[in-house]
């Protein structure tokens, strides 16, 4: 490695295999918990949220310490979960992969969140499949900053059925 490309990668490794230290960037934190013995737990869910409290730039804090642009965790299918708050709401759910859901964050305002779920439906109808219901997620706004909550979107769950023509 040339002697510049030292001084910008000072502390990572040589490059070797497929790893190269060009490919190197800074950012905010980020963690994984995996069971690979493909396991479903909760205590997977618990200790992701760990990672979470630990990451201390993981919003993008600034001004306003209860203010960031987010974090997540990323889980399989809850099914047993969903299938629960489905029917207190009648939405009848097909098998475990014949339905999708998604995640929609939408205007708090009726009129466009309406052209929202106008909007989601048609594509949903142009690519084969059907909208099985819609859910209000429940949030608890009350860790949020003063500087967020007037954008503070509205949460919707979309179901999905799998159409005729989608392959599995």
């Amino acid at each position: 490695m040339a002697e510049a490309a030292r001084r910008i990668y000072k502390g990572l490794p040589e490059r070797q295999g497929l790893y190269d230290p060009r490919n190197e960037h800074d950012a905010c934190g980020i963690g994984f918990v995996v069971d690979i013995a493909n396991r479903q737990s909760h205590r997977i869910i618990d200790q992701g949220l760990r990672i979470l409290e630990n990451l201390t730039h993981r919003g993008a804090v600034g001004a306003d310490p209860l203010a960031g642009d987010g974090a997540g965790i990323l889980i399989q299918m809850p099914d047993a979960h969903l299938r629960a708050v489905c029917a207190d709401i009648e939405i009848d759910l097909p098998p475990l992969g014949d339905y999708a859901v998604g995640m929609a964050f939408m205007p708090r305002q009726e009129g466009p969140r309406a052209d929202c779920v106008a909007t989601i439906e048609a594509l949903v109808a142009a690519e084969g499949q059907h909208v099985l219901g819609w859910r209000d997620v429940p949030v608890d706004n009350s860790g949020l900053g003063e500087s967020v909550v007037p954008t503070e979107p509205f949460v919707r769950q979309v179901f999905v059925g799998r159409g005729e023509t989608c392959a599995f």
